[in-house]
């Protein structure tokens, strides 16, 4: 039986833009997962006759419904209290969740449990409970009139824990057979021309199915299979997947793979290489990029930021006349840069970006969104000229870089052309 969830996050801090709703993203990422699809998202503060109102609504489109927020100790907490009087069901005390709740201030937090946190005990009867061994607000899920309701807690970590080990576990008992996705990451060819490529792929298909996502400054096609079992899904998976591969051919830089300097990390590691970065307008991005990722130590030699002329010439001795004549982005900057910084950092490999981010022109009227890219390495320099976008504004301009400059990397170590 295939079944449609909706959403419904509660909190007027969500209504005013003081946070963003990452659990909604989470969690409707969770369901695809599950083949659960998702028809609505919605929004409510912290008042009981809306949320009756959103219940009322949600319950007559879906057989899902997942509600975030509102399960805390306070007095506008009344998530629990309004599900339970929409649904007509009764509140009761569960003696164990209190224990629970109090344990966890004593050895958490080293006080006793104020009096108003006994509310977060009181849970629909006949409920399958979730403990939440991670905050003091445990969610809970019932069944009425053929509607699934399960009450999450609204704090993001939570949340995700929550529905991560006992939303889902729950939810996998509604759901006939198994759901298995790849996720196939795409650089270098838009979203357009990626459902170009494929279109007539994707309208034919029925299971699998291919689905593309746009990414900032990337292309993500999800393909999924429905079966009876994990092995007879992947079946149904690797040809469709490896008819992309072969369709889009050296864009795709992974499968199952979370970004381009994970690839780029692991080709390195493989390759018992080093690598160092010279960064004038993406300002370090590409060293923190790849830091962020665990074992960076065995790969990562060092970064400067090069950001005026000044340092150009003093740290990575880029020669002053080639600055004179050419400007600080150009190619012959672009490579000397690289080279000064493979010097420096005693690394394999080092890669330059210097560029224009904007919003303005540089002093010799370079347009905004150029940048230039170089790889030195034992082979020699290569160097090549990109338009990161004009109009995007400084943060896509810098990502872009960032982003063209792990594929520059990623090619050379696959022998890929850089074209």
């Amino acid at each position: 039986m295939s079944h449609t969830a909706e959403l419904i996050a509660v909190g007027t801090e969500l209504l005013l833009g003081n946070i963003a709703n990452t659990d909604a993203q989470m969690i409707s990422q969770g369901l695809s997962a599950l083949g659960i699809t998702v028809h609505n998202h919605t929004v409510v503060g912290d008042n009981p006759e809306r949320l009756a109102d959103a219940l009322e609504i949600a319950r007559r489109r879906a057989d899902i419904i997942i509600t975030t927020g509102g399960l805390g100790p306070t007095y506008d907490d009344l998530t629990k209290q309004t599900i339970c009087k929409t649904f007509g069901r009764e509140l009761e005390l569960h003696q164990d969740i209190l224990d629970e709740i109090s344990r966890w201030f004593e050895t958490k937090m080293g006080k006793k449990m104020p009096a108003n946190n006994i509310q977060q005990a009181m849970l629909p009867v006949n409920c399958t409970i979730f403990d939440n061994p991670v905050g003091t607000a445990p969610g809970c899920a019932f069944e009425e009139g053929g509607v699934h309701v399960l009450m999450l807690p609204g704090p993001p970590f939570e949340c995700r824990f929550m529905f991560e080990n006992r939303a889902v576990p729950y939810l996998e008992k509604l759901t006939d057979g198994v759901i298995v996705s790849h996720e196939i990451r795409i650089f270098g060819m838009g979203e357009s021309s990626v459902e170009e490529k494929l279109y007539e792929t994707m309208t034919k298909l029925a299971n699998p199915t291919l689905a593309p996502y746009a990414k900032p400054n990337e292309v993500m096609l999800r393909a999924t299979a429905k079966a009876d079992t994990p092995e007879a899904a992947e079946e149904l998976l690797q040809p469709l997947v490896a008819q992309v591969q072969e369709t889009l051919g050296d864009v795709v830089y992974g499968v199952d793979v979370e970004s381009l300097e994970e690839v780029v990390s692991a080709l390195l590691k493989k390759d018992r290489l080093t690598l160092s970065a010279a960064e004038s307008c993406t300002g370090g991005l590409i060293a923190k990029r790849i830091t962020d990722l665990p074992g960076a130590s065995e790969v990562f030699r060092g970064g400067i930021v090069s950001y005026t002329n000044g340092v150009k010439a003093g740290a990575l001795g880029v020669p002053e006349a080639v600055l004179e004549e050419s400007g600080a982005v150009s190619e012959p900057v672009a490579r000397a840069m690289a080279e000064g910084c493979r010097r420096v950092c005693g690394s394999d490999l080092a890669v330059s970006v210097t560029g224009v981010a904007g919003p303005d022109s540089d002093d010799r009227g370079t347009e905004v969104g150029t940048v230039f890219i170089a790889l030195a390495s034992d082979s020699g320099t290569i160097c090549r000229r990109f338009s990161c976008g004009k109009g995007r504004g400084r943060d896509r301009v810098r990502t872009s870089a960032a982003q063209y400059a792990f594929d520059m990397i990623r090619r050379f170590l696959l022998g890929l052309p850089q074209e």
